[in-house]
């Protein structure tokens, strides 16, 4: 087992990403925020679907702490200063060791808590892949099998740890989720706006948006303005503590499980070992921590949790226009936004004691109208009219299954368990198209033509009278 240290983001091209013009680049991640900051990046074929968010809210968070510290707003121009932001983030490790994926067990490693006794000999949980990592329970119902990934990079490796420690849940004894949701069984859910442009321009976006509330979170939640614990893996953590929440950033990038990587000759493995509490102690805050991409319940003071739904187009519909839930500081639009283009981006996973019904992703494209709207906090008629058709939705969708149930009882009224589950099952169909074109725009009602004054008029329009072509006239 080596104890050097190994795959340091900061100076190694360990992340794959695609350019706006489609060419193939390995980049560090000073590197990286430069690429973001001027919009060159098209996206990261390594990331799965349910690491997007993760990674997107780990580099606004990692970026927005960075220029808090140096008293900035906007981002650095150069990789090397980037990485000397960064590196002022850890002054108690300037050789970088909190930012490679691999260090000695009793110094931090990038997102990997310092071990009180520097040994791993007892921690007994070998992961031999990084989707074995990958937030274990969820794994399992992705319709994908575990331990697949053999033949891995380092970067599988990064994207698996910070999907497990930004957004794992409790799944059982000694394994405690994040704080970032209400409850072990809950979702870190995530709405945002995307404007036009590339990933970065979405990045800078949300990292100018958590700086100018980040006094409203700090004297909201009581968090730290300066001198708070903004990286949660560099303290040691032996397991038996947890960290108070008031002695947080309010930007915070927290984990949740004791893991570290370590390299073997046959590549790199991960050991692991429970804890008997959370990181964080924040189970009265109900997922209430400052999120940026997080919505609340207003009346039960609570983080969204979805359902085996998703983002339907009843949930959907509450969180975009309604009054139950506080909409997320990434979800509110600006005049600075554009006016075209904008869509609402929701994602997350749905989680359960032990089991899950998957990844949930939903962009709902916003009419410049509507953003008018969303923007003078006028959502009353834009409410009224999303209501009405869910509305509408219901009442075919009864008429529809009535029928449905009718025909599979041969014209009776005797409905068994058979009959209903069947009728349930094509009226689903139905409101599942409904769902995709709920947020479409209407199309616009055809002009009448008028018709023209003369005898060609005349002609026209007593051709159509007598239910003749025009042309025939």
């Amino acid at each position: 087992m080596t104890t050097t240290l190994r795959y340091s983001l900061l100076d190694e091209s360990l992340i794959s990403a695609r350019l706006v013009d489609g060419q193939r680049v390995q980049l560090s991640l000073p590197a990286l925020l430069v690429a973001l900051a001027e919009d060159g990046i098209r996206d990261f074929p390594a990331l799965r679907p349910h690491q997007r968010h993760p990674w997107h809210a780990f580099l606004v968070q990692l970026a927005a702490i960075a220029l808090h510290q140096a008293g900035r707003n906007e981002p650095f121009a150069d990789e090397a200063e980037w990485r000397l932001a960064l590196l002022a983030l850890t002054p108690d490790d300037p050789d970088g060791a909190a930012w490679c994926l691999i260090a000695p067990p009793e110094r931090p490693a990038l997102l990997q808590a310092p071990v009180p006794e520097g040994d791993l000999s007892a921690w007994k949980s070998r992961l031999e892949a990084p989707d074995e990592l990958d937030m274990l329970v969820t794994s399992k119902n992705h319709d994908l099998k575990a331990a697949r990934m053999q033949q891995s990079a380092p970067e599988d490796w990064l994207f698996a740890l910070l999907s497990l420690q930004t957004q794992e849940g409790y799944s059982g004894r000694d394994n405690y989720g994040i704080s970032r949701m209400n409850t072990g069984s809950g979702s870190r859910s995530a709405l945002g706006a995307v404007t036009p442009g590339g990933c970065g321009r979405r990045w800078r976006r949300d990292v100018q948006a958590l700086l100018a509330v980040r006094t409203e979170i700090v004297n909201t939640l009581e968090l730290r303005d300066q001198g708070g614990i903004a990286l949660l893996w560099l303290p040691i953590w032996n397991g038996a503590e947890s960290l108070a929440f008031s002695a947080l950033d309010p930007f915070y990038i927290e984990i949740c499980r004791r893991v570290r990587l370590i390299e073997t000759p046959f590549g790199i493995t991960c050991q692991a070992t429970g804890s008997n509490c959370p990181r964080i102690e924040a189970k009265n805050r109900n997922g209430v921590t400052g999120d940026a991409w997080m919505p609340v319940n207003v009346a039960a003071g609570k983080a969204l949790t979805i359902a085996a739904k998703g983002f339907d187009y009843i949930l959907a519909t509450e969180l975009l226009f309604g009054a139950k839930y506080q909409r997320s500081v990434a979800q509110t639009l600006s005049a600075g936004d554009g006016l075209q283009g904008i869509a609402i981006l929701a994602r997350g996973v749905t989680r359960g004691k032990g089991k899950t019904a998957g990844y949930h992703e939903r962009r709902i494209p916003i009419s410049p109208k509507a953003r008018a709207l969303l923007i003078k906090k006028r959502t009353d008629a834009l409410a009224a009219v999303a209501e009405g058709r869910v509305s509408d939705i219901s009442k075919v969708r009864k008429v529809l299954w009535s029928a449905l149930a009718t025909l599979f009882a041969n014209g009776t009224s005797e409905f068994t368990d058979s009959v209903t589950d069947k009728a349930s099952r094509f009226a689903k169909s139905f409101e599942h198209f409904e769902d995709a074109r709920f947020f479409r725009c209407a199309p616009r009602r055809a002009k009448r033509r008028r018709v023209v004054p003369g005898r060609r008029g005349r002609v026209r329009a007593a051709a159509v009278a007598k239910g003749r072509r025009p042309e025939a006239a």
